[in-house]
């Protein structure tokens, strides 16, 4: 959908727009929800600019950058280069764990990836720089993710309607400058619908996975994307084809390596002060409320709540809880 707005908006000034959506969006949301106020402590601020800066301002110019030059299918084939990339900065700097079963799902979810991406074998990467925009935005939102994945237990949807509020306006006013225009009312409306679903929303859910199974294997399930878009075009009237299989095949099997992993070993966690969405169930959150504030074991909810200091042994993932050494 992008690729068709793109003949009739900039490449930068969409960037903006779909990125307004989705800030605009995420706000209706919050304001209909009646959802509560966030305080992001003061340590988590440097890493929500940077992941506002590099996926929320960098990436999405990257890649208009790189579509409005380039084949959408050549495009969708580099853009699998997000998950790739969003797992080896999970590995190398923030040095989240992974044993052979995760590295291999996640290639054989990328492999899928690349097989739908090319189905007919007529993707095409025409020049170099095109190329090498794409890849850059998918190095920015790899970077985005794992700062993201520091303040996933923020609410979530207060931190999608915060990058669209900042990144969206500063994409606008930069394409203004540079001379782009504002296109007619039915364009923007349609890249501002576009922008809540794909980069609001989306992303929304993106940081609950963040949340639970870690920033490696949230990008390796990303990476499925293609194979929704494939499964679409099937309904639309598509013919069902060896590469759809194929790709179904491996996504399934990567997927499966990922589940079925059992992770489990002696580990510390520190003492920490925090507020998030929690039950009381989960091993993590047994601590006690102040009195007439009953809550049953199970039921979500929300409160600054305080960790003590814990050494034990379960299996785990990543998550917001495990982020220890091994």
């Amino acid at each position: 959908m992008a690729k068709l707005l793109l003949g009739e908006v900039s490449p930068w000034l969409l960037a903006g727009l779909l990125y307004v959506g989705a800030g605009v969006g995420m706000g209706v949301w919050r304001r209909v929800r009646r959802a509560p106020r966030v305080h992001l402590p003061r340590r988590d601020v440097p890493w929500l600019v940077g992941a506002v800066g590099a996926g929320g301002v960098a990436g999405p110019v990257l890649l208009m950058v790189g579509l409005s030059s380039m084949p959408a299918s050549g495009a969708s084939l580099l853009l699998n280069a997000e998950g790739v990339l969003t797992a080896v900065v999970a590995w190398v700097v923030f040095r989240e764990p992974a044993d052979r079963r995760v590295v291999l799902g996640m290639l054989a979810i990328v492999a899928g990836a690349v097989v739908i991406a090319v189905p007919t074998g007529h993707a095409e990467v025409t020049s170099l720089w095109p190329a090498a925009a794409i890849v850059g935005a998918c190095a920015c939102w790899a970077l985005d993710n794992n700062l993201t994945r520091k303040v996933s237990l923020t609410d979530a949807t207060w931190l999608a309607m915060v990058k669209g509020a900042v990144a969206g306006p500063t994409n606008l006013v930069v394409a203004l400058v540079l001379g782009a225009q504002l296109p007619g009312l039915a364009t923007s409306a349609a890249a501002l619908g576009l922008g809540f679903v794909s980069y609001g929303l989306s992303l929304v859910l993106f940081i609950v996975g963040l949340r639970h199974v870690g920033t490696a294997r949230a990008g390796a399930y990303f990476s499925v994307a293609p194979f929704f878009g494939a499964v679409l075009a099937v309904a639309l009237g598509d013919p069902v084809t060896w590469e759809l299989l194929a790709a179904g095949g491996l996504m399934a099997v990567g997927t499966w390596l990922h589940l079925s992993e059992e992770h489990a070993h002696e580990h510390h966690h520190e003492a920490v002060t925090h507020e998030h969405w929690h039950t009381h169930d989960d091993g993590h959150h047994d601590h006690e409320h102040a009195p007439g504030e009953l809550v049953a074991p199970g039921v979500r909810h929300r409160h600054v709540h305080t960790h003590e200091a814990l050494t034990h042994t379960h299996e785990h993932y990543p998550d917001a809880h495990h982020r220890h050494d091994h």
